[in-house]
């Protein structure tokens, strides 16, 4: 990943977590924690954590959007489903 300010391993997460909690908080840094020389996870600050969220909302409108504009206003009761179903 190339917006990662740094890794850290779990291992050294232990020692070092205040410090990181810093880095991320207040110098808007994303560091990233591997486990077997492999990245597990990423530490993000709350900006960055918005942002995210804001990100996934708007992708949830296009495809709530674009499912609506798709529906053909036909419906299946739950009594014709579980027929078909065989159940």
């Amino acid at each position: 990943m190339d917006t990662l300010s740094a890794s850290v391993s779990a291992r050294d997460l232990r020692t070092e977590l205040s410090a990181i909690v810093g880095r991320v908080a207040y110098g808007h840094e994303r560091i990233g924690l591997t486990r077997n020389g492999k990245l597990a996870a990423v530490v993000i600050g709350v900006d960055d954590l918005e942002l995210l969220e804001r990100l996934e909302d708007a992708q949830d409108l296009l495809a709530y959007r674009a499912a609506r504009a798709a529906d053909d206003g036909g419906r299946v009761s739950l009594d014709e489903l579980t027929s078909e179903l065989g159940e």
